[in-house]
C-alpha cells in the first residue's frame, strides 16, 4: 500500500464568494493562476466543473508531459472537489466560505503515488517544490480575485 500525502493551503480573499468561485473553477480564470507549466483541458468540446465533468490536467515538462485524468465527484456553490488518477490517485479539493474579510479558501490535496519508483522521484525531488507551488497558486489566485473585485467596485 502506498503511503498518503496530504497538502493543504488557505487564505483569506478580500473578494465575494461568488468572484471567488468563478476565479476558482473557470477554464481562463484558471489559467492565469495555475503554475504556467499546468495545462489543464476539458475532455470534449466544452469545459465544465459540474459533477461528473472530466478534464485532463497534464504537467508540461522537457521531454515528458505527465497527466492526469480528473472527475468532479463533489461540487455545491462553495465546494469543487476533483477525483484524479494517473501517476497521483487522489483528489484536490477546493472549499470556500465567507468571513468578516472577504472569502477564506481552502486547497487540500490528498494522493498516494502508486508506483515506486515515481514516489522515489517525488519524495526526493518533487514534494517541496509542490507544496511551494501550491502556496505560489493560491497567492495568485487570490491576487487575480481581489484585481477584479477591486476592478468592480472602482469601474
Amino acid at each position: 500500500m502506498a503511503p498518503s500525502y496530504c497538502f493543504e493551503q488557505t487564505t483569506t480573499i478580500r473578494a465575494s464568494m461568488a468572484l471567488v468561485e468563478h476565479c476558482a473553477t473557470d477554464l481562463n480564470a484558471m489559467a492565469q493562476w495555475l503554475n504556467p507549466r499546468l495545462r489543464c483541458r476539458p475532455f470534449g468540446d466544452n469545459w465544465s466543473t459540474d459533477l461528473g465533468s472530466r478534464s485532463r490536467f497534464s504537467l508540461q515538462l522537457p521531454g515528458w508531459q505527465p497527466s492526469l485524468i480528473s472527475t468532479v465527484i463533489a461540487r455545491s456553490p462553495n465546494l469543487i472537489v476533483w477525483e484524479f488518477d494517473g501517476f497521483f490517485k487522489g483528489q484536490d479539493r477546493w472549499q470556500w466560505w465567507a468571513t468578516g474579510e472577504g472569502t477564506e479558501l481552502v486547497n487540500r490535496f490528498e494522493f498516494t503515488i502508486p508506483n515506486p519508483l515515481v514516489e522515489f522521484g517525488f519524495n526526493h525531488f518533487a514534494a517541496p517544490w509542490t507544496k511551494a507551488d501550491m502556496r505560489a497558486q493560491l497567492q495568485r489566485l487570490k491576487t487575480l480575485a481581489e484585481t477584479q473585485a477591486q476592478l468592480a467596485e472602482y469601474g
